[in-house]
């Protein structure tokens, strides 16, 4: 798998693990001149503007995906939810940033999903 289909891949499955655990989904790759939201869900009233980082063929956890959105990737995020807020007329909606990790086990077919609600900025 290219970097590009294990991209969209963990998206999709965190698309659906989101949709499972109640979520709905708004929208989806939402880009301005920012950058771009992964997914943006809603839950409890509450918007989730969502990361998805994703890793392919497991090995001995080298790294988590989650630890590819740092500092500087957290403020861009926040940037944006904000953007997209002012954007769609929500300025007094409550949201939150997450991340979702997906862990793609290329020999059997299976996902595993990791989220991490309302990271720190």
């Amino acid at each position: 798998m290219t970097d590009k289909e294990i991209g969209q891949t963990g998206e999709k499955v965190a698309k659906k693990w989101l949709k499972k655990q109640g979520f709905y989904i708004i929208e989806t790759n939402f880009r301005n001149k920012i950058g771009e939201i992964d997914i943006i869900a809603e839950k409890d009233n509450i918007y989730h503007f969502v990361e998805v980082k994703s890793v392919a063929g497991i090995k001995d956890n080298v790294f988590y995906p989650e630890d590819r959105v740092n500092y500087k990737k957290r403020t861009k995020l926040k940037q944006l939810a904000n953007s997209y807020l002012n954007y769609k007329n929500l300025k007094d909606t409550d949201w939150q940033i997450d991340i979702a990790s997906v862990y793609l086990n290329t020999k059997t077919r299976r996902a595993r999903v990791e989220f991490f609600e309302n990271i720190e900025i």
